[in-house]
């Protein structure tokens, strides 16, 4: 257990996409900053040896711990991540279709505006640009849409990736079996919930 647990725990990410259309299913910690991503690539996970990542999702109520981490060639600079997130469409199709391997590659998560967008882009209100005045604070021209401004997400995957074989959905309850799963709620959650 304390092999683990020297290493430092990052949470400095957005979130986690996935993608179906890989030969494998892909899983995707999303960042703002694709300099920060290249660089955390780079300095860390390179160095991960691919059979020994391990990603454990652990299930408490209607949110899930997503902790990731692996043995490193270049130990000094190992981390292991996580980030607390709710559960999604996208994470339990992920759950029901890996078949126990994934890619593991990292996204950039960018916001686009009306000025920024292609006219095809789908706002979130379901309509494309194009449907959206620019003379009217970008608001959706459909009668039936309260749509008031453009809203809109892209997210460009990275083109290195790892292949994952070590994959289990954990429920709270039974974490203290599994080392990275045990060392990131003791640090992560049950040490604040205590300190505060």
């Amino acid at each position: 257990m304390s092999s683990q647990s020297s290493i430092p725990w990052f949470d400095e990410f957005i979130g986690v996409a996935y993608r179906y259309f890989d030969l494998r299913m892909n899983v995707v910690p999303l960042f703002s900053d694709q300099k920060e991503s290249l660089n955390l690539w780079r300095d860390v996970i390179h160095w991960w040896v691919d059979p020994s990542i391990k990603i454990r999702f652990v299930e408490t109520g209607n949110d899930y711990w997503f902790i990731m981490g692996a043995d490193s060639q270049k130990q000094d600079t190992n981390i292991s991540m996580y980030k607390l997130l709710p559960k999604s469409e996208h994470y339990e199709r992920f759950k029901k279709g890996h078949g126990g391997e994934a890619y593991l590659r990292f996204g950039v998560y960018t916001k686009l505006t009306l000025e920024n967008s292609k006219k095809d882009t789908l706002c979130d209100c379901g309509h494309e640009a194009s449907d959206h005045d620019e003379n009217d604070g970008d608001a959706c021209l459909y009668n039936t849409c309260d749509c008031k401004k453009f809203s809109s997400f892209q997210v460009n995957l990275l083109k290195r990736k790892k292949t994952i074989t070590d994959i289990k959905f954990l429920d709270e309850e039974n974490v203290k079996d599994d080392v990275l799963a045990w060392n990131c709620l003791n640090i992560n959650k049950f040490s604040k919930t205590e300190s505060s």
